[in-house]
């Protein structure tokens, strides 16, 4: 999807999101002319390395709401430990991050937050949830900050894949109506449905 128009640029139908569904789709994009700067997606590795074979230069925004609601699903709604509470409360003011000094307002909470748990965390029970939580939800965080931000740079970048998902969500709601269809119809359905989408 165009980030500024909300258009459709291209589709395929395929039942699992992946380096091999994607790779020659976006290879064959390229070699249509499309060259784009930014893409806002979710970390899916797989089509991450994907997108960087087809693109080698352009850069890969992170969507804040995936790593805010992954990293507070990990730490439940009511984390066991002192870290996990202070993180997940932090985590709550990543969407609504606007401008640069409030971005760096987050990387000095997030550098505090390391400075003063990351070895407790570490040295929690590897058996205990609280250690898998956090340290996944650490992970997640700090492999992601140095894609998180582009948007401020540049306001042309979506910061959440909100209104792709929110298509993708329309769509999926109204295919289930259409149910019993056979492949070569359900190909023909996405087909008219991003069609018709584009038109409005």
């Amino acid at each position: 999807m165009d980030a500024c128009s909300h258009k459709i640029i291209a589709h395929i139908y395929e039942p699992k999101e992946g380096y091999r569904t994607t790779v020659e789709w976006f290879r064959a994009l390229r070699s249509q002319g499309l060259e784009p700067l930014y893409f806002t997606m979710d970390g899916e590795r797989s089509v991450i390395r994907a997108i960087m074979e087809a693109w080698p230069s352009v850069k890969i925004q992170r969507c804040l709401y995936h790593i805010q609601r992954e990293g507070m699903r990990w730490l439940r709604s009511t984390p066991k430990t002192e870290a996990g509470a202070l993180l997940r409360e932090l985590l709550k003011t990543l969407c609504r991050i606007g401008t640069k000094s409030e971005k760096d307002l987050f990387l000095e909470a997030y550098k505090s937050w390391r400075l003063r748990y990351r070895e407790e965390v570490l040295a929690l029970p590897r058996s205990q949830v609280a250690f898998k939580d956090l340290k996944r939800t650490m992970g997640l965080i700090s492999n992601a900050i140095p894609d998180m931000f582009y948007y401020l740079d540049d306001p042309r970048v979506p910061k959440t894949t909100n209104t792709l998902e929110g298509h993708y969500s329309r769509l999926k709601a109204d295919y289930r109506r259409h149910r019993g269809l056979s492949k070569k119809h359900r190909i023909n359905y996405l087909a008219w449905y991003t069609y018709f989408h584009n038109e409005k």
